[in-house]
């Protein structure tokens, strides 16, 4: 999961379909039932024709006695497109949709419920699952996940005497920017952008504190705001989190000064390249344990049809891509997403014991759209990381931004 496909922000992309609604949609369905070809969306363009994804998916094809043909688009022109299909009834037959925009979508009226398809998710982790749900069904089924969590450079910690597994609260991973300090290296890098990308790194220290997205105000959510503006103004994180990203912050990382990075499981593989010792662990809540990370990936959804017997088949192909088997490939093609399920992930750590950290994260993890906040969340967001920035900048204090923040987000919600 990289976040520029799978943590996008969704604001304004009904209105931006709404807008579009002259315009025609490639790819969608039209056919009837007895159709040979059904069709399939998803957000990975990078992986062509002859990509081992690609490959999954026509064999799903086959064992559905069906051929696939495949559309790939960038995460914010999917989402844009599935809206739009929906108005004209050119929907494709199953979509792998980042998981914030499955309840923007279900909202609408555009997607099947997995209930009524007949789609089994009782082995999907509830907290994974919680990103397709609004107002009590299930509007689809994860791929995968993948979350943030701490890295850390192994031999800028033992310059400082730092035992990675001392951290295990706030108060702990402060000592410790604080003896990397010390020590001459540089404390923390993260990501503070004024976008999703902000708001993404920003929650595991939110939820930590046990704030709710629906009260940004609250004394929790000032107490996690708080940290982080302590942090980059004792210089245990540097100025340029304000700006960075999280391919950004990542590069910050690699120059191999910091002690820690906040990032997502993606960087797994650049993470054993590095040139320097690392490791991982779970970002740790205010008081102790792992902390509640936003869960990234796509959730597989089947839009209404016309010809609502063409449901058989796209549950056909749901059912294959979401296997054990499945989803401990997909772990493998997209740098290590993991298994939504129990079975997946210790399948997955068979293969892959070192990931035991990521799959921790994962169990902890939350949706963004959770707490039924459905369509709302972007509206929420937004708001998040413009308080993030005018904390960080000096321009308001922690206090003063969330109230600002909550008072915004109100508004929006309202209108």
């Amino acid at each position: 999961m990289k976040f520029v496909r799978s943590t996008m922000a969704v604001a304004g992309v009904a209105t931006l379909a709404l807008a579009m609604a002259g315009c025609s949609a490639a790819g969608g369905s039209s056919s009837s039932a007895g159709s040979t070809e059904y069709t399939v969306w998803d957000p990975y363009p990078q992986h062509d024709a002859s990509s081992d994804w690609a490959k999954r998916i026509d064999a799903c094809g086959v064992d559905a006695g069906v051929t696939i043909k495949r559309t790939a688009y960038d995460s914010q022109s999917l989402t844009n497109q599935s809206l739009l299909a929906a108005q004209e009834g050119t929907a494709a037959d199953v979509i792998l949709l980042d998981n914030p925009a499955v309840t923007t979508l279900a909202d609408t009226g555009a997607l099947n419920d997995m209930e009524s398809i007949g789609l089994d998710t009782s082995a999907i982790d509830p907290n994974l699952l919680g990103a397709g749900v609004l107002d009590g069904k299930t509007y689809g089924i994860p791929v995968g996940a993948n979350t943030l969590a701490l890295y850390y450079n192994k031999d800028v910690l033992d310059a400082a005497g730092v035992n990675p597994a001392t951290v295990t609260d706030w108060a702990s991973l402060t000592v410790a920017l604080q003896q990397v300090k010390t020590a001459g290296h540089k404390g923390i890098t993260f990501a503070g952008f004024a976008s999703e990308e902000g708001t993404f790194q920003f929650l595991p220290f939110f939820w930590g504190a046990g704030a709710n997205l629906n009260k940004l105000d609250s004394t929790q959510a000032i107490s996690a705001l708080t940290l982080w503006t302590d942090w980059v103004s004792q210089g245990l994180a540097p100025n340029s989190v304000i700006t960075n990203s999280q391919n950004t912050n990542w590069e910050e990382f690699l120059t191999g000064d910091f002690g820690f990075a906040v990032n997502g499981t993606w960087q797994v593989n650049s993470a054993a390249k590095a040139s320097f010792k690392t490791g991982y662990i779970t970002i740790p809540a205010e008081a102790g344990g792992a902390a509640p990370a936003p869960t990234g990936g796509e959730f597989m959804v089947i839009p209404t049809q016309k010809d609502t017997a063409r449901y058989d088949v796209s549950k056909k192909i749901v059912e294959c891509m979401s296997t054990t088997a499945g989803q401990v490939k997909t772990a493998d093609t997209f740098a290590y997403y993991i298994p939504a399920t129990t079975a997946g992930q210790a399948a997955l750590l068979v293969e892959h014991p070192e990931l035991s950290v990521w799959v921790d994260a994962v169990k902890a993890a939350k949706g963004r759209t959770s707490d039924n906040l459905g369509a709302n969340y972007p509206k929420i967001s937004e708001q998040v990381y413009t308080a993030i920035q005018n904390a960080l900048s000096g321009a308001m204090t922690p206090t003063e931004a969330l109230k600002e923040a909550q008072t915004a987000a109100a508004a929006a919600i309202a209108k």
